[in-house]
Order: C-alpha cells, then structure tokens, then sequence
C-alpha cells in the first residue's frame, strides 16, 4: 500500500514551482492559450501540481504492480526417522536358480561389449552360455581368456533392470567368489531411471565387492555425488572371508528410507544413514535394480596386473532373494 504525503510547503498558495519548458513550441502553445502573466503564472503553478501528483502516483502504481521478489528461505530437510522396518518373510521376486540352461530371461537381461565400462576393464560381455549359465541349481558366471572385439577376455554381466527394480527392501544373494589376481567380481545395484543424473549422482549401492589380488577381504559399499571414489569420499567397509573363494556366503543389503546395512551372514558391517540433506548425500529415494558379474582388471581390479594363468575363473550364485520392507 502507498500514501500521497503532502510536504511542507509544496502545496502552499504562493510557492513557486521551479519550472523548465519542455521546448520552444511548448512554450509558444502556453502563451497562446495564457496571453496575460497574471494567467500564466496560475497555470504554470497548477501544471507544476499536477505533475508533481502524477510523478508520486505513477511512482506508487510500479510500486504494487512490480513488487521486488522476495527469496524465501532455503528448506532445511530433517534426517528421517529410524523406524525400524521389518522385512517380509516371503521373497517378493527371486531366483532359485532351479533349472537348466542360460539364466531366466524373465529376470535378467544382459549388459553388452567391451570399451573399458569406465574403468580401464579388459572384458567383452557377453550373452553366451560359457560366459553365463544355470546348472545344478547354481548360476555360473565365468570369466575366460577369449578374443572378442578388442578385448582378451569375455565375461557376463546379468541385469534385472525393468524385470526386477525395487524402491526399498532386502536383497539377499548367496555366493561363492572367483579368485586369483585380475578378477574383479561384484553383486551391486544401478539406478533405474538415473532421475539426478549420471553416475554418481544417481547413486550406486555394491551388495558386494571383491578384487582377486586381495583375496578374501569383501567390501560392501555406497556412491553418491558427494561420496564416492573420484573424490576419495566413498563410504563402504570391507571384511576378511576366509572362505570367500571355496564355500557359499551370504551377502546382505537392507534399504530403508533411513538407511542403507550391509551384512555378510547375517552380521552387520556397514551402516550408511540419511543424513536428510538431499540428494547428492542420498539418492537412493528411487527405484534400483541388480546387476552380477565378473569384470577383468580394471582400475581397482587390475590395480596390481591381471594373471592369466588364473582363468577361467567362475562366481557361482545359488540364489538372489528380494523381500519386501513393510511400511510403517
């Protein structure tokens, strides 16, 4: 709201208004219509009123209708509460792996070729039966030194991508991990849809995680755009397995919109909570799906060389079990 202030002495009979002709012929206009001075002078005093009236008014008028833009404050975001969610007992989607033959093409697609995948990797991925197959109720994924493309070796990488995406659960795989140096084995988990954009701001949960030149430690680990290893913030734990490479183990993500807990047979190891500032901390509010496979050196894997005298190396996985959380 605007108020026209009168001030002192400007509006008073008798002042005079300092007044500038527009131009020549304005001024012949006025003594035109105004022959007399006594005429002139009252006119002069009401245009300069006038004027004076309509500066204020128009001044008022942009005022209210262009108001200077107010920024709000920025939304603080509080960390959500742990809940404790429970985990249903029956799997929502699973593979037993219980029958014979290349891996259930209603579960799994597949990722294809070669080109490094953005780690220097030296596989070529493949569809074919050696490389990925069903037998004796296990999965075998295995790596092996074959000519394909550009790359020395061939390999599989399986995919439930929009045959199998999940918004929060528990995702359980019990497996038995290749060894020998240059084998870079992970059970992991990729954005759907990447709704905050490319790797890694939409985020990357690895269930698992093993590179052979360090055998038997197991990492279970999380990327986001603020934590991940271009910036040597990533944040994961790693465990020794004694076995890891000769029984079963069972590898273990429970995700809630708290946190994200990684287990190995059942015993916590890894706790990454929601600390509530967004998305570049926690983009895991978006559907994810599996993904197994074998890489061949790489960045990580191949970081002490690649043995080929250890090939052909296989992971074997006995189930992939997905059990939906209960909400609250």
């Amino acid at each position: 709201m605007c108020y026209l202030v009168k001030e002192r002495g400007a509006f008073q009979t008798g002042s005079q208004p300092q007044w500038q002709w527009p131009s020549d012929r304005f001024y012949q206009t006025f003594r035109m219509l105004y022959p007399t001075k006594s005429a002139g002078k009252h006119a002069a005093r009401h245009l300069s009123l006038l004027f004076s009236v309509a500066m204020l008014v128009a001044s008022c008028s942009t005022s209210a209708e262009s108001p200077s833009p107010v920024t709000p404050p920025p939304k603080t975001q509080a960390p959500p509460e742990d809940k404790n969610w429970a985990f249903e007992t029956a799997p929502v989607w699973a593979d037993e792996f219980d029958y014979t033959g290349q891996p259930d093409p209603a579960k799994w697609g597949y990722d294809l070729g070669g080109n490094g995948w953005g780690n220097n990797e030296l596989q070529y991925y493949t569809d074919n039966p050696a490389n990925a197959s069903v037998a004796d109720g296990k999965l075998a994924i295995t790596a092996r030194i074959e000519q394909m493309g550009s790359e020395q070796f061939t390999s599989a990488r399986l995919v439930s991508k929009d045959k199998g995406d999940f918004l929060y659960g528990r995702f359980e795989i019990r497996a038995k991990l290749p060894t020998g140096r240059g084998t870079w084995p992970a059970i992991w988990m990729l954005p759907t849809d990447a709704a905050y954009g490319g790797w890694p701001r939409s985020g990357e949960i690895d269930i698992m995680e093993h590179v052979g030149y360090d055998q038997n430690r197991v990492h279970v680990t999380v990327h986001t755009d603020a934590y991940n290893h271009t910036k040597g913030t990533q944040r994961g734990k790693s465990k020794l397995v004694e076995t890891a490479s000769t029984e079963f183990h069972r590898y273990r993500v429970d995700w809630t919109p708290y946190a994200i807990r990684g287990y190995i047979d059942d015993e916590l190891m890894f706790d990454f909570v929601n600390n509530g500032s967004g998305y570049s901390a926690w983009p895991f509010d978006k559907k994810f799906h599996l993904l197994l496979n074998i890489a061949v050196g790489g960045n990580w894997g191949g970081a002490q060389g690649v043995d080929p005298g250890v090939f052909p190396q296989t992971m074997e996985i006995d189930y992939v079990r997905v059990y939906d959380m209960i909400q609250k």
